[in-house]
């Protein structure tokens, strides 16, 4: 077992994006909705600025990647996340589009599933700079399940257009934990 879980627990890798309004407000705002009733926040990343992969033209996204501890199926804590979206003023529209906030299950422990409502561990994570570098920066030693570690995949892919923010940080809601923590690339892109 992980250390500061209960028994049943199972660590959740969370990816939130922000690229409409105040999208630091909104990254907070997400933490504090997915934090509790059966999900308990561990750890944030720092905060990466990040342009936009995919979809149509759209201002540049704030990222963050968040440590979790859940026994909830996989299953409702999905539910738990597009939950959070709603409440943050999340519009489903274009896909690929801006979005108030963005909350993807990246994985729940080692589980694998292949079910299109829920593809585990996520489809693309292998392949986003912007879910792989903000995930290094607050667990150095992850592992992709089925991927690798998260490291060796982030050195395999373009980093362009994906930079830390020294100036921003999250924080966990107060019986949460940990603040998050602040990276060597403060600032600087992850190349």
């Amino acid at each position: 077992m992980t250390e500061g879980m209960n028994p049943g627990q199972r660590a959740v890798v969370l990816a939130l994006g922000s690229n409409l309004g105040d999208r630091m407000a909104n990254l907070q705002r997400g933490i504090e909705l997915l934090d509790g009733d059966g999900i308990t926040t561990a750890a944030v990343s720092g905060v990466f600025e990040t342009t936009p992969v995919g979809g149509p033209a759209q201002d540049d996204y704030l990222n963050a990647v968040l440590l979790t501890r859940s026994a909830l199926p996989a299953g409702d804590i999905l539910t738990r996340c597009a939950a959070a979206e709603t409440a943050a003023g999340r519009v489903r529209g274009v896909r690929w589009g801006p979005r108030t906030l963005d909350v993807d299950i990246i994985t729940c422990d080692e589980e694998l599933s292949a079910d299109p409502a829920l593809t585990l561990p996520h489809p693309r994570a292998h392949e986003r700079a912007f879910v792989l570098a903000p995930w290094l920066d607050v667990q150095p030693a992850a592992v992709l399940p089925g991927w690798g570690p998260v490291a060796d995949l982030l050195a395999t892919i373009s980093t362009a257009g994906v930079w830390r923010r020294a100036d921003l940080r999250l924080a966990l809601p107060a019986a949460g934990g940990q603040e998050g923590r602040n990276g060597a690339r403060s600032g600087m892109p992850c190349a």
